[in-house]
């Protein structure tokens, strides 16, 4: 349970709301009525902070075995709160006005004269995935993890994806850019985040979960992280069985105005301004607005910078009694870029760099790529074309309406319901070198252009050779610059940018647009009694969710290998080297190659869960929860024609269809589904400093009308705390993956997809430690060993026990973070350091190329330069580490490095930037 700086604290939270924790903080100069009889402080403190509507926090240890006194009347929240605690060792230590915190000892007892503080600044639990409100931590039985603002803005974050590092047992593959990332957890093979899901304030960002980080951005409306692996993650929301991924936005100020300003750039040239505002308008009415602007060119060389805007405001009322109404708007329109494999050499098992192209840096894509008009079905464009256009990058526009409503009905009965409604359409425009051929599309210019099994374009040299019966050889010529060179000038063609490489690059435009409108309603019950409490949560919810998506005009291109790399036309050359026919069309030597492309989904969902925690005493607590989903999904895939449609007259080249061709009618299927998650779990308190827990979970994925795919998790776990100098944990787990299920291009014919499906196992163990020896210095340390097995592994079908105990494709065994932190005299700021080690991974579940083991070191210093000003700096990979994440998925589940070259997706070099921040 990460709280302030990484902290592991076992604070008891009063007055949180259920499911989306929404924390309710009362005007303190408003006279109220209290109700609250002499009681222990453990049941005490949270009726008398929902009575106030006030946040109020203190550590478990120190309120175990305390009393309160009686409080029945009409008082300020500061006189109830004095009445309250008369008799205890208890004292308020900190108090802004908006939360209070409470703890033993010589500590001030005048709320005036406690130091005055944000919310940031105050430790807090996580309570995703527990539904109680007076829980502490420590007796959570599931694997949970919290991480502040402060957490977030020092891991200084290049995309939403980076964060989910700070949940240990994820491994994050960063690299694809700003979004689009992928991400997994505890074995599961890479690009398996459909089984995690992001949400935002307790509502997932999208349905399906996969794909989430197009449509969220972590900015400065967002407060803080909250995380749950397994357990009642697959009970609480729909499709995240492996995990969620909770972002809390700041809430309305009640009390006062407030304001954060901040400018941030990076030295690779990103450059973003972000804004907050909130005031209350009336005693029960506040609002706040916030949201970022910028330009980004991404990490990588681009001739092309991105801009874009996300925005969001919320109006929130307070009903009398308690509760609240928040209304949340939401915009966005962002484009990113998107950087999908690259080729490097591979020299005794390490990856290194091609001549001519920088491994940390480059980037094939630029100018040759702004602009491409792709021959096209009819049936999809009435013109026959379809652009793709990397000027444009990755564009995701977002218009996003919501509405919460919390009301407590009694003191042990409050209902709460939930709905949002987001309109989305993503215009992706990607770049995907070696896709379908792999390493055999990489190869010399003079292998291309000489005909015969050698060359990796021989079907359409034949197709040349039928066309330019007189030719005497071929050539290229590059659309940039006109200059043809002959396949018989081979030192100037072995001399091409250094490397004399040719390759083959997929253009892949892939729009997709829809809806995804979800609701959760539903309801807590408190009870208590002698020696017990317990707290029952159960709700209904529904999604109903609908995408198009065009694909339709994948085609491949001729490009040689640097940084901002050149397109070729294959041309036909008479003995002089002059051009006498053009085989290829401004480059693109294949239309069609993913398919007719066309398809759409619809899935209509209903939900009904129910999760009850059940404490008995203060040291046992036994927790289980359920869910029946039935999902009504249903499936348009676009069919192709018998005949392939002819390109539109003008349109050059020997390719004379648009390959595979969407004949404007779809194959529909419709299946309905039902499928109950379910998980049961306990913790055993043995001191208030060490407490055990155990837990199952049973849950799965929904796959559209694909079938649903099972998730078992076994944890078990010791949590250990000694005031400030140690708070760590201890887990170990097994994670049962059972029918996952995907579909991937065919490397033999890249128009056809091919399905993956096979059963994961993983044993494992994590760690997660914070060591604080003193005031000034602490160390986090978080780390997983796991053993991720593959078995019944099938495509299309035919069973393939060659690949049973491998290991699957893209999954660590091994991922370590420590982070060291000096605290500055004075409350000057922090010094921060991170090195993180990612173990070997393999590019193919065949295992045939491995990706070797990589860590990566970064900096970073935080300074207040004045009480409201504050400067950050930070670098990341100083070391200039080469570290891969993936190979060339797209190449097929049996990979080879024989050639001495392949194609993988690696992460940058140095970079550093900072940020300057102004509070008002």
């Amino acid at each position: 349970m990460r709280t302030q700086g990484g902290h592991y604290r076992s604070y008891l939270m009063l007055a949180t709301s259920a499911v989306t924790l929404m924390v309710a903080a009362g005007a303190e100069a408003q006279v109220r009525k209290f109700d609250v009889p002499a009681q222990p402080a453990t049941t005490g403190i949270p009726l008398f902070g929902k009575q106030a509507e006030t946040q109020i926090l203190a550590p478990q240890s120190a309120i175990q075995g305390q009393r309160v006194s009686a409080v029945q009347g009409a008082y300020t929240v500061s006189e109830g709160l004095e009445r309250l605690l008369r008799g205890s060792n208890l004292q308020v230590i900190s108090n802004n006005g908006r939360t209070i915190v409470l703890d033993q000892g010589a500590r001030p007892a005048d709320p005036a004269a406690a130091p005055q503080a944000e919310p940031t600044t105050v430790d807090e639990v996580v309570v995703t995935g527990m539904t109680s409100r007076n829980r502490p931590l420590i007796t959570a039985s599931a694997d949970i993890t919290y991480a502040t603002r402060d957490d977030l803005e020092r891991k200084a974050p290049r995309s939403t994806a980076d964060l989910l590092e700070m949940v240990p047992g994820i491994f994050v593959e960063g690299t694809a850019g700003e979004l689009s990332n992928n991400y997994s957890v505890r074995g599961l093979q890479g690009g398996g985040q459909r089984f995690i899901q992001l949400e935002e304030d307790g509502l997932p960002v999208i349905y399906q979960g996969g794909g989430a980080d197009f449509f969220f951005s972590e900015d400065i409306t967002i407060d803080r992280l909250e995380a749950v692996k397994g357990g009642t993650s697959g009970i609480l929301t729909v499709n995240g069985a492996g995990a969620t991924i909770n972002f809390i936005s700041r809430k309305p100020n009640f009390t006062k105005a407030e304001g954060v300003a901040r400018l941030t750039g990076y030295n690779y040239g990103l450059k973003r301004a972000d804004v907050y505002y909130s005031a209350p308008i009336t005693d029960k009415l506040a609002f706040n607005v916030g949201g970022y602007i910028q330009s980004n060119p991404g990490v990588r060389h681009n001739t092309f910078d991105y801009d874009g805007y996300r925005f969001k405001a919320m109006l929130e009322y307070r009903f009398d009694g308690g509760g609240y109404a928040r209304l949340t708007g939401k915009v966005g329109d962002v484009k990113a870029a998107y950087y999908a494999d690259q080729p490097y050499a591979y020299r005794n098992g390490k990856p290194g760099a091609i001549p001519g192209l920088d491994t940390q840096f480059d980037n094939i894509g630029g100018d040759a790529f702004a602009r491409l008009s792709v021959p096209v079905s009819t049936a999809v464009e009435s013109d026959g074309f379809r652009d793709f256009r990397f000027s444009e990058g990755v564009r995701v526009k977002t218009k996003q309406l919501r509405l919460d409503i919390e009301k407590p009905i009694s003191d042990s009965f409050e209902v709460f319901a939930r709905a949002r409604y987001l309109d989305l359409s993503d215009d992706f425009n990607g770049l995907f070198p070696g896709s379908g051929t792999g390493n055999a599309g990489l190869a010399s210019a003079v292998a291309y252009l000489t005909p015969g099994a050698g060359s990796p374009i021989n079907d359409l040299l034949t197709l040349g050779q039928a066309a330019y019966p007189t030719a005497a050889r071929f050539g290229i010529k590059n659309l940039r610059t006109g200059v043809v060179v002959g396949a018989n000038q081979v030192a100037t063609l072995n001399a091409l940018n250094g490397n004399g490489f040719l390759q083959q690059t997929t253009l892949n435009h892939d729009y997709q647009s829809g809806h995804d409108l979800a609701v959760n309603v539903g309801g807590r019950w408190e009870q208590r009694g002698e020696g017990y409490q317990n707290s029952l949560t159960a709700g209904l919810q529904y999604y109903d969710v609908s995408r198009s998506q065009n694909q339709s005009a994948v085609a491949s291109v001729v490009n040689d290998v640097r940084n901002n790399s050149d397109i070729y036309d294959i041309v036909a050359l008479n003995s002089s080297n002059a051009v006498i026919g053009t085989l290829s069309d401004n480059g693109m030597i294949s239309y069609g190659n993913w398919g007719a492309g066309m398809r759409r989904n619809e899935d209509k969902s209903v939900s009904v869960y129910a999760n009850d925690e059940l404490a008995i005493g203060e040291k046992i607590h036994i927790d289980g929860g359920a869910r029946w989903e039935s999902d009504d999904a249903t499936h348009f895939d676009g069919n192709t024609a018998a005949v392939n449609q002819p390109v539109q007259p003008g349109v050059v080249g020997v390719v004379r269809t648009v390959g595979s061709t969407f004949d404007g009618t779809y194959s529909v299927t419709r299946k309905t589904r039902a499928k109950v998650a379910w998980t049961l779990g306990a913790s055993y308190l043995f001191t208030p400093s060490l407490s055990v827990y155990g837990r199952y979970a049973s849950g799965f994925q929904t796959n559209n009308t694909d079938p649903m795919t099972k998730i078992e998790l076994y944890e078990a776990g010791v949590r250990f705390k000694r005031g400030d100098l140690i708070n760590a944990s201890a887990t170990v787990f097994r994670t049962n993956f059972n029918n996952q299920f995907y579909n991937f291009i065919d490397p033999a014919d890249p128009t056809k997809q091919t399905s993956f499906l096979a059963d994961l196992h993983t044993n494992g163990i994590e760690l997660d430690a914070l060591i604080r020896p003193n005031a000034w210095f602490s160390v986090d340390i978080a780390g997983v060993l796991q053993k991720p097995q593959l078995n019944n592994l099938r495509l299309n079908g035919v069973a393939q026990p060659t690949y049973d105990g491998n290991r699957p494709e893209r999954t660590p065994a091994r991922l370590l973070t420590i982070t060291p932190t000096v605290k500055l005299p004075n409350g000057l700021g922090e010094i921060y350091a991170r090195y993180k080690y990612i173990g070997k991974i393999y590019a193919d579940s065949g295992n045939g190329v491995a990706l070797p083991s990589y860590g990566v070191t970064s900096v970073g210093i935080s300074l207040n330069v004045k009480d409201n000003v504050q400067v950050s700096f930070n670098a990341d990979n100083i070391f200039d580490v080469v570290g891969l994440t993936e190979g060339n998925p797209r190449q097929g589940q049996t990979q080879n490095a024989a050639s001495g070259y392949f194609y993988a997706r690696g992460i940058a070099g140095p970079t550093y930037g900072g940020s300057i921040t102004l509070r008002f």
